[in-house]
């Protein structure tokens, strides 16, 4: 069979489809960014299916070529899946046999036509590299040079060298109302503040991208101000965070401040017009051992680029064990903010990020001291600590970044550590296990939405960090059914979801353009920053904003009124990192030709 495209126009205007060709693309969700060659091609078709034409079991697809309208392939939507998630129905377009560079269409009769999208090798490179520039555009102190910045260039926001240690944080030698400089760093989300807790988790799964592909990401440039150093991009990112956490490490024992914020949030105004007194607040265990893993972290990998930074690779590794001194002679000092504005003025109403269980955060830390010295002592704090849950990784709970590290540095940790390595490698392809029979489950066909439960605040990140479990255990396993569940997950977050949108900001034909997202909604740009992970999917709908729709699949709304749904944060955009790189670094050696 062959559709040209004049022909295509007239059956839709015989039918009087036209007008509804529109809607037809959001009916037809598909990967906006686009399909590899040689991996799994898959849309979900949408409908309420109540006509026998739309129910029948021979019910039809083509795939078109974009330029010219000629059929390249053409098969029948699969039976009728109903969510579990939401009232939706869907019909699953398995296309996977087309293995055909170009540009294409999906074509249903009665229905209409989708987006287009692409196939083609690195089909995913530009989403890649927006998601890890996506944090150069939330950094502190700097001007966003229009060379770097494109049309969202701006000045410098927040310079924080002049920061007051609030009356919660002061000490002898640092008394309130000191002043420290604590500049650089990321915005933490749509707001200007700055949390070593949820810095913690992200700039530990930016190291942890680099670590499992060191040659992909020494090739890959995002034109950031420190673009061809020497230094691969993202270490030189995360480089711009982890120099801000040393300075939020108090030099006089160790402790590390939770937070650098204003007293209140500041209302949806452009970085450089705020100018309310900054504060460093309390420090706390789990801020003092997120900062302890992520510099021994750094630690161990900044040895390979003495040269570019000399010393610092030491630096750190004495300033994570002087955090984890510090955390020994202070084991479980939580950060409970309400209690603190009970006793200290001024009061403070910005992100709290407390946590009272520190058996994940201990866990962590352990973890990268032992893999970055190799001395038993950590080994045995990794050891005491083993018995809790594994689940997916979260600023409230970062044991997974533990198991990580120590299944993947398996061989090179010190023997009396190598039974421990060989349980966590264990848990984590068991933990994957769980997700391989999702898809053929899932109205969607991805891994995510196994559980309602899966979609609440921040919902995105868990389709991401599913993606990095199912990474880490193909890469333990070599067993490419794991990588290829972890596409699934890059395919709902670029458009095959019950939503339809793509949900990095500037990637597909429905990305989100309301971000609750400061700089985004202040600028007097239509289009928002570019390369944000917004958060999904929350029937908990926490804002009170307006939800057109409010299941548990399709509870968002693209308002920067919805910082439930609709907010960006750098623990989001970092599973995003990982997950996109890592299918870009794989695709070949998964997907090769035959």
């Amino acid at each position: 069979m062959k559709v040209t495209k004049l022909c295509f126009l007239a059956i839709l205007q015989c039918t009087g489809l036209l007008a509804a060709a529109q809607s037809s693309q959001d009916i037809i969700k598909i990967n906006q960014s686009g399909y590899y060659i040689r991996a799994s091609k898959i849309a979900a078709v949408t409908s309420d299916y109540k006509t026998d034409e739309y129910a029948g079991s021979n019910f039809g697809f083509f795939v078109l070529k974009a330029e010219t309208g000629d059929t390249v392939y053409k098969g029948a939507l699969g039976p009728i899946r109903q969510s579990g998630n939401s009232s939706i129905k869907t019909r699953i377009a398995d296309f996977s046999a087309l293995q055909l560079a170009g540009q294409f269409n999906i074509y249903i009769p009665g229905i209409g036509t989708s987006y287009t999208f692409n196939i083609g090798n690195d089909v995913h490179r530009k989403a890649a590299i927006a998601v890890l520039k996506g944090f150069y555009y939330q950094r502190v102190s700097m001007p966003l040079d229009e060379k770097y910045a494109g049309k969202w260039h701006r000045p410098a926001g927040h310079p924080d060298t002049a920061v007051l240690v609030h009356p919660s944080a002061a000490s002898l030698k640092r008394p309130a109302g000191t002043r420290i400089s604590t500049p650089g760093g990321w915005y933490d989300a749509g707001d200007y503040n700055k949390y070593v807790v949820n810095a913690g988790i992200t700039t530990g799964t930016l190291l942890a991208a680099y670590e499992d592909f060191p040659a992909y990401f020494e090739q890959l440039e995002t034109n950031i101000p420190e673009s061809r150093n020497g230094v691969p991009d993202i270490l030189d990112e995360a480089l711009y965070n982890i120099r801000w956490m040393l300075s939020m490490q108090d030099p006089d024992d160790g402790g590390v401040y939770n937070k650098c914020t204003n007293a209140a949030f500041d209302g949806m105004v452009r970085p450089g017009l705020t100018k309310l007194p900054r504060y460093v607040v309390q420090k706390g265990t789990a801020a003092t051992l997120d900062f302890a893993a992520v510099l021994a972290q750094a630690g161990r990998l900044l040895k390979k680029f003495s040269r570019q930074y000399p010393r610092l690779a030491d630096s750190c590794l004495r300033a994570a064990e002087s955090a984890w001194s510090w955390a020994q002679k202070n084991p479980a000092l939580e950060y409970n903010q309400n209690g603190i504005n009970q006793r200290f003025e001024p009061k403070v109403t910005t992100g709290g990020y407390g946590d009272r269980n520190f058996s994940d955060e201990w866990f962590w830390a352990a973890a990268e001291l032992l893999a970055s010295t190799g001395k038993k002592g950590y080994c045995d704090t990794l050891s005491s600590h083993a018995a809790g849950p594994v689940q997916l990784p979260s600023w409230g709970n970062v044991r997974m970044l533990g198991y990580y590290t120590i299944a993947r540095l398996q061989k090179s940790l010190p023997a009396f550590a190598g039974g421990l390595a060989e349980d966590m490698r264990k848990q984590v392809i068991a933990f994957a296990d769980a997700y391989l029979t999702r898809p053929a489950a899932n109205a969607f066909g991805t891994v995510m939405g196994g559980t309602k439960s899966e979609f609440n605040w921040g919902s995105n990140s868990n389709a991401a960090n599913q993606g990095i479990a199912l990474i880490n255990a193909y890469l333990f396993t070599g067993d490419k059914k794991y990588a290829a569940a972890a596409l699934t997950n890059l395919d709902y977050l670029l458009g095959r979801n019950a939503t339809g949108y793509s949900f990095v900001t500037g990637i597909g034909h429905k990305p989100p353009m309301r971000p609750h997202h400061r700089p985004s909604i202040s600028d007097g740009i239509d289009d928002p920053v570019p390369g944000l992970l917004a958060g999904g999917p929350n029937p908990g709908m926490q804002d009170h904003a307006y939800y057109e729709h409010t299941e548990p699949e399709t509870a968002y709304s693209d308002t920067d009124a919805s910082y439930a749904s609709n907010e960006i944060a750098i623990n989001w955009n970092a599973p995003a990192v990982y997950l996109f790189n890592a299918l870009e670094a794989l695709q070949k050696r998964v997907w090769s030709e035959p």
